[in-house]
């Protein structure tokens, strides 16, 4: 049985209330005054606590109300030989005293309302072991989740990584352009003001705004001169093949858009809806004018790379046709040093990539999957 607190001042009365309570299997300790009782629960909580009203210093109430708030799952009985019912009042709302015992007690009475109390006690404390249990189970449930799902978006973008690396490896011409754009992107939402959450979701989308060129022929893909209206067509069903790949991932729902509609134009001249205007989503607008950048900064077959002022010039005559005006003047705001020092940082990529191709013969895709094993950065 529980431990059981009994105060009274009068020592006949004590000793009778431990002798019946000790009967009944409680293991009863008895104080005379208040004072004593309040440093014993201080140093041993009690399960149960009786209290005589009528004592010296400090009478029973507020006795039990001091003695709530250091043992609180305890229920409290009142002991008084006073018929007065502002008493039972004041008792029950001060102290939430369970119950009220009568001078002289009644044998059978006190201990049934003893046992009674003690099992409304007995139930709370079940009942708070059992909430702080499903809490903690609630918590490490959680977390196993939150592990889980982690690992699965790890893996998702491993998968994810390989493809955008087998697709820049398809493309020779444009190689290590999703992950310039991607970092692009990211550096203008950010002049932009975009919450972190959006933050990602602009550079998950833009570095794999082409992920849905694995579903178009390499005839077309890689054909050195114009498309036929025909091989066109193809060509522009790579944002809805992209869509169509990762719109069931959970986490990517955002990025998914962007793919989706990455050669959009503010003017709705673009592809494949023809939205217009905030109809496209921001992501896709920023992606838009980072990706004009990488192109005319980057050497094709047919021109050599192209100055950043250059780019810029183009970029603004572009504003309020193929671009946003917002989205150009955030990206005008941006120091010219910035965006070439995000050129710069894929460029010592790219080098460390190729010199590791030179000395072990695993090629991009290969050595991407070496590193991502041994838990490597990109940085």
């Amino acid at each position: 049985m529980g431990r059981v607190l009994v105060v009274d001042d009068d020592v006949l009365i004590l000793r009778a209330l431990q002798r019946v309570l000790d009967a009944q299997g409680f293991h009863v300790t008895g104080k005379n005054t208040p004072e004593e009782a309040l440093g014993e629960l201080r140093e041993r909580p009690a399960t149960l606590i009786i209290s005589d009203y009528m004592m010296p210093g400090m009478n029973g109430v507020e006795f039990l109300t001091e003695a709530r708030r250091i043992c609180p799952d305890a229920p409290r009985l009142l002991l008084t030989a006073a018929n007065d019912f502002r008493v039972a009042a004041h008792a029950v709302n001060s102290g939430e005293v369970y119950r009220l015992l009568s001078k002289p007690w009644n044998h059978q009475d006190l201990i049934t309302t003893v046992r009674q109390a003690y099992e409304v006690g007995e139930l709370k404390r079940q009942h708070a072991r059992l909430t702080a249990m499903v809490h903690e189970q609630n918590a490490e449930l959680q977390r196993m989740n939150g592990n889980l799902r982690s690992l699965v978006e790890e893996r998702t973008r491993d998968l994810l990584e390989g493809m955008i690396n087998a697709l820049d490896y398809r493309d020779m011409e444009t190689q290590w352009h999703s992950r310039r754009v991607s970092l692009y992107a990211r550096r203008l939402a950010e002049a932009l003001g975009l919450p972190q959450e959006e933050l990602d979701e602009v550079e998950m989308g833009a570095l794999l705004h082409d992920v849905g060129k694995i579903g178009v022929r390499d005839s077309v893909l890689l054909k050195p001169g114009p498309l036929t209206p025909t091989e066109w067509e193809e060509m522009k069903e790579h944002p809805a093949i992209g869509f169509r790949l990762l719109r069931s991932i959970e986490y990517l729902s955002g990025a998914s858009t962007i793919v989706l509609q990455h050669q959009e134009r503010w003017d709705g001249k673009g592809y494949p809806a023809g939205l217009a205007g905030e109809a496209i989503s921001i992501g896709a607008r920023i992606f838009s004018v980072v990706d004009t950048l990488d192109a005319i900064r980057s050497d094709r077959p047919y021109r050599s790379g192209q100055p950043f002022d250059v780019a810029l010039r183009e970029i603004r005559r572009c504003a309020g046709t193929q671009f946003d005006p917002m989205v150009v003047e955030a990206f005008a705001s941006v120091p010219e040093t910035e965006w070439e020092a995000i050129r710069a940082r894929v460029e010592k990529m790219a080098a460390k990539s190729a010199a590791a191709d030179a000395s072990d013969g695993l090629g991009e895709v290969g050595r991407f999957w070496q590193r991502r094993q041994k838990g490597d950065s990109f940085d």
